[in-house]
């Protein structure tokens, strides 16, 4: 990857960038690795897998949370754009809980070393800050799911999902099959199939092989509520 187009994306997603000497920024470009993952693959699977800060450069990932005995939760997707340090946990000693993240679609990430990346923190006020700022962050959307799982019936819950999805995509249509949004809203897909032909019966979606259409946003927002 051209060194030029990596310092690009770095600088405008790394807030804390601007307090880095011009040599830092140097080595964290040289520290950074481009790495493409085709749809499906597993990017961090949780305990002993610390690559690193991530960056998306382009596509789109899961983060969710395994149980033992296979189950698992969605706690947040990260787009293009987005960072994640929860792949480098051993860099903060505070984050005590392990997470899989899974390439939803074709993409590339870059990932900032997660031993330079501790070195930077150690010695740099600004940098420490910035990680722990992205770290609550995230965790402040772990906390989100983990009340809607426990706390929300489940026609509120599936209606939160769908419209935060069209929101972030501004598209009408969610391109997900009842399967991955079951898994996303911590439910059987034949729960969220079942609540799936309510919503229809209802007029407030439209089921159909690309996906779940909204045909009526206010009944939509009004089950939020």
């Amino acid at each position: 990857m051209v060194t030029t187009e990596t310092t690009q994306i770095i600088s405008a997603h790394f807030s804390a960038w601007d307090h880095l000497t011009k040599e830092e920024q140097e080595s964290m470009v040289a520290y950074t690795t481009l790495m493409k993952y085709p749809k499906g693959t597993c990017i961090h699977n949780g305990e002993n897998d610390c690559k690193g800060m991530l960056i998306v450069k382009k596509g789109m990932l899961r983060t969710y949370m395994l149980s033992d005995s296979g189950k698992d939760i969605t706690l947040y997707r990260l787009r293009e754009g987005d960072l994640c340090i929860l792949s480098a946990s051993c860099v903060l000693s505070a984050i005590t809980f392990d997470v899989q993240i899974d390439a939803e679609e074709d993409s590339e990430v870059l990932f900032i070393s997660a031993l330079y990346f501790q070195t930077l923190i150690e010695k740099n006020i600004y940098v420490e800050c910035f990680a722990y700022k992205v770290a609550t962050d995230r965790f402040s959307e772990v906390m989100w799911a983990m009340q809607q799982i426990l706390f929300m019936s489940m026609d509120k819950r599936l209606a939160v999902f769908l419209w935060d999805e069209i929101s972030k995509t501004d598209d009408d249509t969610v391109h997900l099959t009842h399967e991955q949004v079951a898994r996303d809203v911590g439910s059987a897909r034949e729960v969220v199939s079942r609540m799936l032909k309510y919503f229809t019966s209802e007029g407030i979606v439209e089921l159909s092989r690309g996906g779940i259409k909204i045909i009526d946003k206010k009944k939509l927002r009004k089950l939020t509520e």
